[in-house]
This record gives structure tokens, C-alpha cells and sequence, in this order.
């Protein structure tokens, strides 16, 4: 933005002072969610460093990759309404590796979680939420209104479906798990919100549910990983789904800068697209982010001491 006024009009009629700070939004969030998979045992002088240069090696590249008319993945035809790939699968990718490079905590035991401030989070972001998959519509128009319809209604799916899993896992239901199933909701919604039927987005958020807490509760147990949050669990596996999805519920009746998904008689193209943009991400964040982590390990420890953890938390 050097030497561009800050009333400057950007193609979609927006001045561009208010839409870099509707992008900064997305790439400050970003990070949040990738830092609580760590919080508590990684040592926060590496996790600033980390972060900022993630941020100018990992994370900008990639919003020029999928956003950007001319960005690499943008070519290939990738479709990403509101950060699906760029946030969710970027951030949940990156909290999976740093949780397996900072391990997992011994002889720790996980205090439990203030419920009460795990729901009204959980309410913040919901609404929140709107701001992101309606404002990436840059208008007040009939794409945004289809945005705040399929994020409701993957939302409720997902936290319907994940309520119903535990029932019958664990014969109960749990207000954590309610709040997990709304968030992989929103997540998994987020890449095709303004492209997808009605009846797609509740597809798109009971399978988000489904998949992330299969890997929550039956893969995750097994992997030398302590993600404290589930951030590769709810936002990198419902991501990951959700991209995968665009390409199978979206709808040219809905959005006429895109052809027909699989499901409304359009052939395998887009599909097979939103595939191979999805593990191009997967691995240009792979291995930006060990790249970051090996050299930043030289000067910074990664994590802290289990026996200095243990005395922390005991205090």
C-alpha cells in the first residue's frame, strides 16, 4: 500500500483502507488458532518469532496463491469463498506440526476448562463468523444473504450431529463437544458459503462433524501430537473436507462465476481442482513450516520443560 491513498477505490468499489483492515481480520485470526495448540508448552519467545515469520513466508504467499486473479492456485481454478484454504486448512495444518515438533506433555494432567467461557466463546465466534463468510460477498447482496444461510444451517448441523455421535459413543452429551461440532460447522462451510445450495451446506457441516471428531476421538489418541485445542482436528480435517466439498455442492444457479459442482450434473472438473489445490496447500504448508521451525529451533527452544510445566501448573 505504499504510496496508494487510502480512499482509493479497489475494484469491488470498496475504499481500500476499509478492506485492508477486513484482510488484516483474517490474517491476525489466523495465528490464534495455530498458538492455542501449543499454549502452555511452547515457549512463547519462539512462538512471536514463529508467528511473524509465518505470517510473511507462509501465510501471505498463500492468500496471493488463492486470492490474487493471477495467484498460482487462483489459476488452476481454486474456489475459496471466505478462507477455507487460506485460514482454516493453513492454520490447522500448521497447529498439527507444531504440536508434533513441541510434543506432548508428561505427567501434566489437562486442567479442566471453564465451560461457561468455552460457550460464550463459542457464541462470539458464531456471530463473528457472519462478518467472515457474509462479508466475503465485499457487497450487501443476495450472495451475502446465501453466506449467512448456509453458515446457520452448517453450524446447526454439525453441532446437531456432533451431540448425536457422543450420545451414542459415550451416552452422554457434552457441552464441550456441542461447541466443537458448532465450530467444525463453520469451518467446513467456509470455503464454498457463497457457492453451495441450502441443502448442500447441511450436508457439508453434518460430514464436517463426523470426520473431525472421528479423528478427535479415534486418531488422535494414537499420534505423538498434545493440541490442546483441536485445531488440526476442528479446523484443519473440517477445512480440508469443506474445500473438497465446494467442488461437489456448488451451484452455478447460485453463483453464476462457477460452474456446476458433481452433485447438480456438472462433470468432474471442478472436483478434481478443488482436490489438487487442496494437497498443493496441504504441502506448500508443510514444508514451509518445518523449514520455519528448523531454523528458528537454532536460536529459540521450542518448548518448555515438562518439570517446569508441572511446577507452573501447580502454582
Amino acid at each position: 500500500m505504499i504510496h496508494v491513498p487510502i480512499d482509493a477505490i479497489t475494484k469491488p468499489g470498496i475504499p481500500i483502507g476499509d478492506y485492508a483492515m477486513f484482510m488484516m481480520m483474517f490474517a491476525i485470526i489466523t495465528p490464534a488458532i495455530f498458538c492455542g495448540s501449543v499454549v502452555g508448552h511452547g515457549r512463547f519467545n519462539f512462538l512471536v518469532m514463529f508467528t511473524i515469520c509465518w505470517s510473511i513466508f507462509v501465510y501471505y504467499p498463500l492468500v496471493h496463491m488463492v486470492w490474487a486473479p493471477h495467484g498460482l492456485l487462483a489459476r488452476l481454478g481454486a474456489v475459496d469463498f471466505a478462507g477455507g484454504l487460506v485460514v482454516h486448512v493453513n492454520a490447522g495444518i500448521t497447529a498439527l506440526i507444531l504440536s508434533a515438533w513441541v510434543g506432548r506433555r508428561k505427567d501434566v494432567h489437562s486442567q479442566l476448562n471453564n465451560l461457561s467461557w468455552v460457550l460464550i466463546g463459542t457464541a462470539l465466534l458464531w456471530i463473528g463468523w457472519y462478518g467472515f463468510n457474509a462479508g466475503s460477498a465485499l457487497a450487501v447482496n443476495d450472495t451475502a444473504v446465501q453466506a449467512m444461510l448456509t453458515t446457520t444451517i452448517s453450524c446447526s448441523s454439525a453441532m446437531v450431529t456432533w451431540m448425536l455421535l457422543d450420545r451414542y459413543h459415550f451416552n452422554h452429551v457434552t457441552l464441550a463437544g456441542v461447541c466443537n461440532g458448532a465450530i467444525t460447522g463453520l469451518v467446513a462451510i467456509t470455503p464454498g458459503a457463497g457457492y453451495v445450495t441450502l441443502g448442500g451446506s447441511m450436508i457439508i457441516g453434518i460430514v464436517g462433524a463426523i470426520v473431525s471428531q472421528y479423528f478427535i476421538t479415534k486418531i488422535k489418541p494414537h499420534l505423538p501430537i498434545d493440541d490442546i485445542v483441536d485445531a488440526f482436528g476442528c479446523h484443519g480435517v473440517s477445512g480440508i473436507w469443506g474445500s473438497i466439498a465446494t467442488g461437489i455442492f456448488t451451484s452455478h444457479q447460485i453463483s453464476h462465476l462457477l460452474p456446476n459442482g458433481l452433485l447438480f450434473g456438472g462433470d468432474l472438473h471442478l472436483l478434481l481442482v478443488q482436490i489438487f489445490v487442496t494437497l498443493l496447500t496441504i504441502i506448500f504448508i508443510g514444508v514451509m513450516d518445518i523449514i520455519l521451525i528448523k531454523l528458528l529451533s537454532i536460536v529459540l527452544p521450542v518448548s518448555i520443560d515438562n518439570e517446569k510445566l508441572a511446577a507452573i501448573q501447580s502454582k
